[in-house]
C-alpha cells in the first residue's frame, strides 16, 4: 500500500469549460494557501473540443483529423483548423479579462495550431508521391492534433492560477518539438522528477506522446491512461476523478434526482462493467494499472466538492448482494450472422471477430447458439455498412442481418440473490417491455437485457424500482459513513 501524501486528479472536459468551478470546488475548496500543494491535476480538453479535432464521439460528424484522412487532395480540412482557431480563441477570451494574459494565451494556441497545419501540408505533398502513403502516417496526425486541446486547456489553467496568486506549473506531456521519442513510464519520470509537490501545483495535458501510441489502444480514453499512469509512477495516495455528476445507482435524468443515490463505494469490476457500456468510471486498462498498485480511485462531482464521492477499490465487495447500479447505452446496433455451416465448426467466431478488428469496431456483448452469433457493437451506421458488406464475403451462404436496439445492465460487486433474474424479467414485463435476449455470467457482476431501442428509459426506470429503490436507504447509510 503507497505511503505517499499526495493525490493525482484529473478533470473531465465538461468541467474544465467551468473554469470558476474548477477553482473553487476543486483547486481551493475550503483549503488554506500551504494545503493547495501535494496535487498533480490531469486535465482534458474543454468540452467539445477533441469533437472538433477529430470527429463529433456521438454523431461522427467529421472534425479536422476526418476531413484530412478522408480527402487527401481536399483543403476542407484547412479551413476547418482556421475555424478551431478562433473557437479556441474565443474560449480563450471568456476566461481571460486581462488584455496581456488573453493574448498571451492566444499566441501560445496559434502558434500551436499553425505548427500543426504547416506540418499536414508538408504530408499532403509528401503523400502526393506515391512512395508515401497517408494511411501510414494517420495515426501520428491523429495523436498531434488531439494534443492541441490538452495543450490549451493546460496552458491556460497554470496561467490563470499563476495570475491568481497560485505557483501552478504547466507540464507538456504533448511532445511537441521533443528530440526523442519515450516509453510512456519513462516519459512521466523524466516530466516529473524535477517537480517539487510541496510547493508546486503541476497541471498536465491528458495526452502523453509517447513510444507505445496511446490512441493506438485506448483511442480517445488516452487521459484516463495519463491519469492512471501517472498516479503508478508517482507513487499516489489516491487517484481522484472530477466530473460533472456524481457515479449514481442510475441516471437522474431518467428515473428522477429523488429517486436515485449515489455509490458510496465499489470495486473495479463494477468500473469495467460501466466501461463496457460507454458509462466510463475509468478505462479498463486504466482501472488495471491503479487496482494492481492498490491506489484507490475516488470519482467526484466538480459541483458538489463537499460530497465525498465514490470510492472504487479491489477488494469492495458490498455486505449485502445486492444490484448498485442500473445503467445502458443506446444506439446499440446487433449484427447476426446466421449461417447452418456453423454448427459443429469452430472458427465462425474468429472470422468475425476479424472484420470487427479490422474496421476498428467494438462490440459490447455477444450471443451464440448452435447457428447463430450475434455482436451488440458500439459504432456508426458508415461502420456497420462496412462491416455487413465484409461479412457477407466472409459468409457467402449465412445471411446477415442488423438491427438497432439497447442495452440496460443491472451490475453490482456481488449479485448472487435468488430470484434476481426472474423478478428483473418482471418488472420489464410489467411495462409491456419485451427481451430480445439476456446475458449473465457465473461471475454475478450484471446482467444485460437487450431490449427495443424505444423501450431504454422504461426498462431503467422499471429495473431501478425494483432492483434498487428498495435498498435507497441503505445506500445513504454506505454513502454517508465514507470518509
Amino acid at each position: 500500500m503507497t505511503t505517499a501524501q499526495h493525490t493525482v486528479e484529473k478533470i473531465g472536459g465538461t468541467s474544465m469549460s467551468n473554469y470558476e468551478a474548477v477553482r473553487d470546488n476543486i483547486i481551493f475548496g475550503d483549503r488554506h494557501k500551504d494545503d493547495l500543494y501535494q496535487r498533480i491535476f490531469v486535465v482534458s480538453a474543454y468540452g467539445g473540443v477533441t469533437n472538433e479535432l477529430l470527429e463529433h464521439k456521438k454523431t461522427g460528424e467529421p472534425g479536422v483529423y476526418a476531413l484530412f484522412a478522408d480527402a487527401e487532395s481536399d483543403w476542407a480540412w484547412g479551413d476547418d483548423l482556421s475555424k478551431l482557431v478562433k473557437f479556441l480563441t474565443d474560449i480563450n477570451g471568456e476566461l481571460f479579462e486581462d488584455p496581456m494574459l488573453k493574448n498571451q494565451a492566444d499566441q501560445f494556441i496559434t502558434d500551436r495550431v499553425e505548427g500543426v497545419r504547416g506540418c499536414l501540408i508538408d504530408l499532403q505533398r509528401l503523400c502526393s508521391y506515391g512512395q508515401f502513403q497517408l494511411e501510414e502516417h494517420l495515426l501520428t496526425v491523429r495523436e498531434m492534433l488531439a494534443g492541441i486541446g490538452e495543450a490549451h486547456s493546460a496552458f491556460n489553467t497554470a496561467l490563470k492560477l499563476q495570475q491568481e496568486g497560485v505557483n501552478a506549473r504547466f507540464v507538456d506531456l504533448t511532445g511537441w518539438r521533443d528530440a526523442e521519442l519515450l516509453p510512456l513510464d519513462e516519459k512521466l519520470q523524466q516530466a516529473f522528477e524535477a517537480i517539487d509537490l510541496s510547493r508546486e501545483l503541476p497541471i498536465c495535458t491528458g495526452y502523453a506522446q509517447c513510444k507505445e501510441g496511446l490512441m493506438r489502444t485506448f483511442d480517445r480514453g488516452y487521459s484516463e491512461m495519463t491519469f492512471s499512469r501517472v498516479a503508478v509512477m508517482t507513487n499516489a495516495r489516491e487517484a481522484i476523478i472530477h466530473k460533472e455528476y456524481h457515479l449514481s445507482s442510475a441516471d437522474p435524468n431518467i428515473v428522477g434526482e429523488d429517486k436515485v443515490v449515489p455509490l458510496g463505494r465499489t470495486n473495479y469490476d463494477v468500473a469495467d462493467q460501466l466501461a463496457n457500456l460507454g458509462m466510463e468510471a475509468i478505462h479498463p486498462r486504466a482501472g488495471k494499472g491503479l487496482r494492481q498498485n492498490e491506489i484507490p480511485l475516488r470519482v467526484m462531482n466538480t459541483f458538489e466538492p463537499e460530497h465525498t464521492g465514490t470510492l472504487i477499490t479491489g477488494d469492495y465487495v458490498s455486505e449485502t448482494a445486492q444490484v448498485e447500479i442500473i445503467a445502458g447505452a443506446k444506439g446499440v446496433f446487433a449484427i447476426e450472422v446466421f449461417d447452418q455451416d456453423m454448427q459443429g465448426e469452430p472458427g465462425s467466431d474468429r472470422k468475425i471477430l476479424d472484420v470487427l478488428s479490422r474496421f476498428k469496431v467494438r462490440f459490447m456483448s455477444k450471443d451464440t447458439n448452435a447457428n447463430t452469433i450475434t455482436h451488440y457493437v458500439d459504432t456508426t451506421l458508415k461502420h456497420v455498412k462496412r462491416v455487413v458488406k465484409a461479412l457477407e464475403e466472409a459468409f457467402p451462404n449465412g445471411e446477415i442481418s442488423t438491427r438497432k436496439v439497447a442495452l440496460v445492465s443491472a451490475i453490482g460487486s456481488d449479485m448472487k440473490v435468488p430470484g434476481i433474474l426472474a423478478r428483473s424479467v418482471k418488472s420489464l414485463a410489467d411495462v409491456d417491455i419485451s427481451v430480445l435476449a439476456i446475458h449473465q455470467c457465473m461471475r454475478q457482476v450484471d446482467i444485460q437485457f437487450v431490449i427495443d431501442e424505444d423501450h431504454y428509459e422504461s426498462a431503467i426506470s422499471a429495473l431501478h424500482g425494483v432492483l434498487i429503490e428498495p435498498h435507497n436507504h441503505e445506500y445513504a447509510i454506505v454513502a454517508a459513513s465514507i470518509e
